[in-house]
């Protein structure tokens, strides 16, 4: 990789940040690659296997979290890591001063269909030096020092920020390298488009179904693709919102707060937008388990503040 054309926008500069940036393109890159052409390689379908979210578990997403373990415990930099794909955490066993929590293969039931997916990532600074545990990852993402995603789709990009605004690269096809192409993103205040899972309706409370409504008022386009890296990248780009939220069904939500909403929640906040779980920021909660759910709200500041005036 040129080292010349991926750059870390931070208030220091953070030579093992930087190493830790390098390790998630490094994976990124490898994931694309095979992502594009798993239907020649027998990369689709299921493993046959359930992971711990009691999922069943894709040839892809297997993958993906082997790529980002091995990739991250060669930088000497990160300490732990932390997946969807695994029960327990990874202590790497080095002085690294970063653990890592990833989301290795989002959307990846929709792979089959050849529809866009992505990897999702936290980075924190670990707590003690004694071993890594389940504690470190524990923060609030407020505490987050880099956070960010990756986007397979007619292009493969990565976006990031390391708390200093929001920058996109997009990979070339050709050399590999990402090179910045969407700098210093920003969101729009208010959006046009929302986002959620509408054949869930009957399990939504009377609050959620007002907000929906006064939004199709506001003539508002429904766009659901169905991967939270792919409906949220659009949004943030265009504004908009997405909503995951708790229902009857699901009371806790489904989306999971260490490594899916807190990392969306850093970067839309970097770009001007907002997150909740619908009544607390996102960033502001202090996680009880590595794998806990949360509802989610992410999306322009202007249509988190229109949920917030609707009342049950």
């Amino acid at each position: 990789m040129n080292v010349q054309t991926l750059q870390i926008y931070s208030k220091e500069n953070d030579g093992e940040l930087y190493q830790v940036i390098l390790s998630l393109a490094k994976a990124g890159q490898k994931i694309a690659k095979d992502v594009n052409r798993a239907g020649l390689i027998d990369l689709l379908g299921l493993t046959g296997a359930v992971n711990v979210q009691g999922e069943e578990v894709k040839k892809l997403d297997e993958f993906s979290n082997k790529v980002f373990e091995e990739e991250l415990g060669k930088s000497g930099a990160v300490a732990g890591y932390a997946s969807e794909e695994n029960e327990g955490v990874v202590d790497y066993g080095n002085s690294g001063q970063y653990i890592v929590s990833v989301d290795p293969l989002d959307g990846s039931s929709n792979i089959d269909a050849n529809v866009s997916v992505g990897s999702i990532f936290s980075v924190l600074k670990r707590i003690g030096s004694d071993k890594v545990s389940d504690v470190d990852f524990l923060q609030k993402g407020s505490e987050q020092v880099m956070a960010g995603y990756f986007l397979y789709g007619s292009s493969t990009m990565l976006v990031y920020s390391t708390g200093n605004g929001v920058n996109g690269f997009t990979k070339d096809p050709d050399t590999g390298d990402f090179i910045m192409s969407h700098e210093d993103i920003k969101t729009p205040e208010q959006g046009t488009v929302y986002s959620i899972n509408e054949s869930y309706s009957p399990n939504w409370d009377n609050r959620l179904i007002k907000y929906i409504n006064l939004l199709k008022g506001k003539k508002y386009k429904a766009r659901y693709i169905g991967s939270l890296v792919s409906d949220f990248h659009r949004n943030l780009l265009y504004g908009g919102i997405y909503v995951y939220p708790a229902d009857s069904k699901n009371v806790d939500g489904k989306l999971r707060l260490v490594y899916e909403c807190n990392p969306i929640a850093f970067v839309v906040t970097q770009a001007g937008g907002r997150a909740t779980n619908g009544d607390t920021n996102i960033l502001d909660i202090l996680p009880t388990k590595v794998h806990q759910r949360t509802p989610f709200y992410v999306g322009s500041k202007g249509d988190i503040e229109l949920w917030e005036g609707v009342k049950e």
